[in-house]
């Protein structure tokens, strides 16, 4: 579709008139009109203000001209998984599982290779292969080729330590001593527990990357750990394959 149909429907599945958009974007409903009409594009400046409005990507409002990749991992990108910056808005040039909150959440490039790695072998690579693959092209993306420019100094690798030390101090039973946090975003990890009183309920925000790992059991055979964690709090479950019959071990403020 073309970005005056795009617009027309993003504004009639979100049950808004013209007159209600233009207040959102701050312009005039002859302004939308003949955005509408293909008269006219949005500028810069209100394309931001629609994919906010949208939840969608710039790139989609333009009909998607461009293949968007991540310029830390190469993922292909799509609305549902781009990265966003620490007010909310897309950054269409990273995934949710590189660049969370306008925060970078690799700086090892073994580390996220380590991660890739088995996705790669579940879409029909070798281990060799893919590490063999990724160590070839993630050099040539942006967020490595500028890496020295867009690092924290080690910030945020200094706060994953942290978290790792009051994580391990906890000394859960059964629990292996954690080594790495990883990046993992809210929808596929936000499972459902059941309270005493028989009600079922999530915790998490299914658009919020978090850091945590996936830990096998030192005591029960079939029994994972899954801890997941951000600056607010830490959760420790149990689950048994594929996430069935989930647990809730601990959900602690920091």
């Amino acid at each position: 579709m073309e970005t005056k149909e795009i617009l027309k429907t993003l504004r009639e599945n979100h049950k808004l008139t013209q007159d209600q958009l233009a207040g959102r974007v701050m312009v005039t409903r002859q302004a939308v009109s003949r955005w509408e009409n293909g008269e006219t594009l949005p500028n810069t400046d209100t394309l931001r203000m629609l994919s906010r409005e949208f939840n969608v990507s710039i790139n989609t409002l333009l009909g998607s001209p461009r293949e968007l990749f991540c310029q830390c991992c190469g993922m292909p990108l799509d609305d549902s998984i781009i990265g966003r910056n620490r007010d909310g808005s897309m950054n269409e040039d990273y995934c949710q599982w590189c660049y969370a909150d306008g925060t970078y959440t690799y700086s090892d490039m073994d580390d996220l290779i380590r991660v890739c790695i088995p996705n790669m072998v579940k879409e029909g690579f070798s281990e060799e292969q893919a590490r063999t693959y990724l160590k070839e092209n993630l050099p040539k993306l942006d967020y490595w080729k500028r890496y020295e420019e867009l690092s924290d100094d080690g910030q945020f690798e200094e706060f994953k330590e942290k978290l790792i030390e009051e994580i391990n101090a906890l000394g859960i039973k059964g629990m292996p001593k954690v080594e790495k946090l990883n990046a993992l975003v809210g929808k596929y990890v936000n499972l459902e527990y059941r309270l005493p009183g028989g009600m079922k309920v999530k915790f998490l925000d299914d658009r919020t990357t978090y850091l945590g790992n996936q830990l096998e059991s030192e005591i029960r055979e079939g029994l994972c750990f899954g801890i997941l964690a951000n600056m607010d709090f830490i959760l420790v479950s149990t689950y048994e394959k594929d996430g069935e019959n989930p647990e809730l071990i601990l959900y602690k403020k920091r």
